[in-house]
């Protein structure tokens, strides 16, 4: 009997711990509005709010909704997400491979968690 693999692509989750150790860091992503954004977040990290993501799937307003460097980006480039509590950013995460992307990675815990392990933020 032959065994049928699945060769879609998954999400994998990582803790904020697992995140920082990682040989080559992933581009890490946002997802929460831009005002949050604003007040703390992690060093280095782009932000892309949830409802622009949502809507990428849609090639003609991706174009007005997304920005030109997330719309560069190789369907092959590693993406890490991060939301506030790990609620948004596995939707995120979802959508991502739904149009293409082949390495996504969901931080578990969020922002919440990336705070309490006392890892670098900026404000």
């Amino acid at each position: 009997m032959t065994s049928i693999t699945n060769s879609q692509p998954q999400v994998i989750d990582l803790s904020p711990e697992e995140f920082i150790r990682l040989a080559n860091p992933h581009r890490l992503i946002d997802v929460r509005s831009s005002f949050e954004y604003r007040m703390l977040h992690v060093p280095n990290a782009l932000n892309l709010s949830l409802p622009r993501i949502l809507m990428s799937s849609n090639s003609w307003l991706s174009r007005w909704v997304l920005p030109q460097w997330f719309r560069e980006l190789p369907k092959d480039q590693p993406i890490a997400l991060i939301c506030l509590t790990a609620h948004r950013s596995p939707l995120a995460a979802q959508k991502l491979v739904k149009v293409g992307f082949t390495k996504v990675y969901n931080i578990t815990g969020g922002m919440m968690a990336w705070k309490k392990a006392h890892l670098p933020v900026e404000k």
